[in-house]
């Protein structure tokens, strides 16, 4: 690699693990397999173990163990190596005949001394030493019955999935989510003696809980690594209250402190909370095709970032339900073929109509420098033209082989085109404009009562109305556009009626999806009453009055509204563009709502000190790289639309946009709605 990169990084991790798995039995969990899939293909780890069969196993409790001609095992893992992790381990070796057991963790032996409540001062006079690492070692050579036999345990940090040069996702951290202001009620709740919290604003790493604390650290260990990677000090920086404690555990993160000494390069990291602007997450307004392609398709079993393509188009298998699942499914990474990867990047930088021409354009040049017989023909691409296209590469084994990559992006763009849902995307959008139209003309209730007619039964929905969950992407729209409002007793009433019709809506479903099983606790549609219902549906609108007011704490970047006038439109304004527009304001005022965490007393001398003398407080666009972290997940839009501001604005300086997860909009009542954001699974 010619310059340090989040695909440089990922890459540099991976080999370290490919140098280990000769003739190994691999066990990799989903995260791990997402970052391999994304950094360097599945492919790259098959051929690096060798042999003549397939060793590639999920990290389960239940997965099958190495047998006598299986000497080595290689485990490959996002998580401590803690509770039931540890004793999933136990069992596949114990049930197995390994002579040489690796454990790879994602996580540094810094976090696994916090894990194990090991005080700081101890663990700073351990530097260099590894006894959590040597202690499972030993017990690794114990579970394989001879202590003569060979154990490492090893920190490779495999933090990030690169899709993209200027965007990465961390598989590992998927489910990491911003705090509600009715989490803030729960960490009272569980503090009788301490000070009660009044607003999200007052939340620090004191007051969270210890799983959710000990994930962020996981995190800042997988970013430090990153900055290292990069060679960079970095200055942290936060807008919103998790982000917050994010961007102080990296600024005052102990092992960071002699890296930051000798790095020779400077950055500004900074941390935004999803929970802002959750307008962008669920809006349709991103003319961007791989939005719709990630949105419509089914998701890879285990990934939260690919989708699904069905394959059977290139085979001559009848598609009927019994064979559906005989052919392996295409996805959307290709990081090993070189022409699908030029026209992935092309997708995610293009809008749809010129992205689709692109499709048909590398298709065309594939199918020439195969000699196949092809038809060009101009004008408005269809999914017909394009299959025609695909369909030519069919029976043509080596032309499949050399092309397979490309052919999965275009059956990808193929079955998006074809999809019922692609057609309602222009519904919602249309929904989404009146919906801006109407805030600035109307009070809340009013807008609200625009969605009562909308509200429809299953026996009564025809496939243009909206679903159970569709109605709850239009509602987080509304609540997260229209911000903090005023509340009347029409909006009550308003409200009520929603509430009931919703209530009656989700009764009515023949089958519950799982987000309605887990927004209801009922798994079937038979033991949903209507009080069970009408209770799921007053907790979700608790959510998303704590989503409306989820910028009142702000002063600059209250609202991402802009009213409508006589030659514009009314529109929205998203909250990232507002915060790069801040970083790169050529006039450099101090920010408001972007606040600098500092990383000792050094910053907070100089912070002091700013205050009767002239020293300038450290700024985000100090340095030439800007590392944007959205704390909750990104869409492909807002991740291209920072990229082109930071060029605009200021030309030479290099941006990465890092997320938990690429979004799209059914993902976000998922992970609104969810009730684990304070006590996260980590393994044990």
């Amino acid at each position: 690699m010619s310059s340090p990169s989040v695909l440089s990084f990922t890459q540099q991790g991976w080999e370290q693990v490919l140098a280990k798995v000769k003739r190994a039995v691999v066990y990799l969990d989903a995260a791990c397999a997402e970052s391999l899939h994304w950094g360097c293909g599945s492919t790259r780890l098959l051929e690096a173990v060798g042999g003549p069969a397939c060793h590639l196993r999920e990290f389960e409790p239940g997965a099958v163990g190495g047998g006598a001609e299986q000497p080595k095992a290689v485990f490959v893992l996002s998580c401590l190596l803690k509770g039931r992790t540890v004793e999933t381990i136990r069992d596949i070796v114990c049930r197995s005949h390994f002579q040489y057991c690796v454990v790879v963790t994602a996580v540094s032996h810094a976090v696994h001394l916090t894990a194990n409540h090991v005080p700081a001062a101890a663990a700073a006079e351990l530097e260099g030493q590894q006894p959590v690492f040597e202690q499972l070692e030993e017990k690794l050579c114990e579970w394989m019955g001879n202590m003569n036999y060979t154990a490492e345990v090893l920190h490779v940090p495999l933090l990030l999935a690169p899709a993209a040069p200027h965007l990465a996702l961390t598989p590992a951290f998927a489910s990491l989510f911003p705090l509600l202001l009715q989490d803030v009620h729960l960490l009272n709740s569980a503090r009788p003696d301490k000070r009660r919290l009044a607003s999200l604003g007052e939340v620090d790493s004191t007051a969270l809980t210890p799983e959710l604390l000990l994930q962020i650290r996981c995190l800042v260990s997988g970013l430090s690594s990153l900055c290292e990677h990069l060679g960079v000090r970095e200055e942290c920086f936060a807008v919103g209250s998790l982000s917050r404690v994010i961007a102080a555990d990296l600024a005052n993160y102990a092992p960071a402190k002699n890296r930051r000494k000798s790095a020779v390069g400077r950055a500004s990291v900074v941390f935004v909370d999803r929970t802002l602007d959750l307008t962008g997450a669920v809006g349709h307004h991103g003319d961007n095709f791989v939005e719709k392609i990630i949105s419509v398709l089914p998701q890879l079993p285990g990934h939260t970032n690919d989708v699904m393509v069905n394959m059977a188009e290139l085979t001559a298998l009848q598609a009927d339900e019994d064979n559906q699942d005989m052919v392996a499914p295409g996805c959307l990474a290709q990081p090993n073929d070189s022409a699908a990867k030029a026209l992935w990047e092309a997708l995610l930088n293009t809008k749809c109509k010129e992205a689709v021409m692109e499709v048909r354009r590398h298709l065309v040049e594939a199918a020439s420098r195969e000699n196949l017989p092809i038809k060009m023909s101009m004008g408005r691409v269809t999914p017909g033209q394009l299959t025609s296209y695909i369909q030519l590469f069919k029976n043509n084994l080596s032309a499949l082989m050399n092309h397979c990559g490309l052919l999965q992006l275009g059956l990808a763009t193929v079955q998006t085109l074809k999809h019922p849902q692609t057609a309602k995307w222009d519904n919602f959008l249309a929904f989404e404009r009146l919906l801006l139209q109407s805030l600035g003309e109307s009070a809340m209730s009013v807008v609200l009562s625009q969605l009562l007619p909308l509200i429809k039964p299953a026996a009564r929905r025809t496939k243009d109305d909206y679903s159970p969950e569709e109605l709850l992407i239009l509602l987080i729209y509304i609540y997260s556009v229209t911000g903090d409002f005023p509340v009347d007793e029409d909006l009550g009433e308003t409200e009520e009626k929603v509430k009931r019709a919703l209530a009656q809506v989700f009764c009515e479903e023949s089958e519950l999806s799982p987000l309605l099983q887990k927004i209801t606790g009922c798994d079937s549609a038979i033991n949903l009453t209507f009080p069970k219902s009408k209770i799921a549906v007053d907790e979700l609108f608790t959510s998303l009055r704590d989503v409306a007011g989820a910028r009142s704490l702000l002063k600059q970047f209250k609202s991402v509204y802009v009213p409508g006038n006589q030659t514009h439109q009314a529109s929205y304004k998203p909250l990232l563009k507002q915060v790069v527009e801040e970083i790169f304001n050529p006039e450099r005022p101090d920010p408001v709502d972007i606040e600098h965490m500092s990383s000792g007393l050094t910053d907070l001398l100089k912070t002091g000190f700013s205050m009767f003398m002239k020293v300038s407080r450290p700024h985000p666009s100090d340095h030439p790289l800007l590392i944007l972290f959205v704390v909750g997940g990104v869409t492909v839009s807002e991740a291209k639309m920072v990229k082109d501001l930071a060029a605009s604005l200021k030309p030479g300086a290099q941006v990465i946009v890092l997320s938990t997860r690429l979004l799209k909009p059914r993902s976000m009542p998922e992970l609104l709605f969810a009730t684990d954001r304070l006590h996260p699974d980590l393994g044990f």
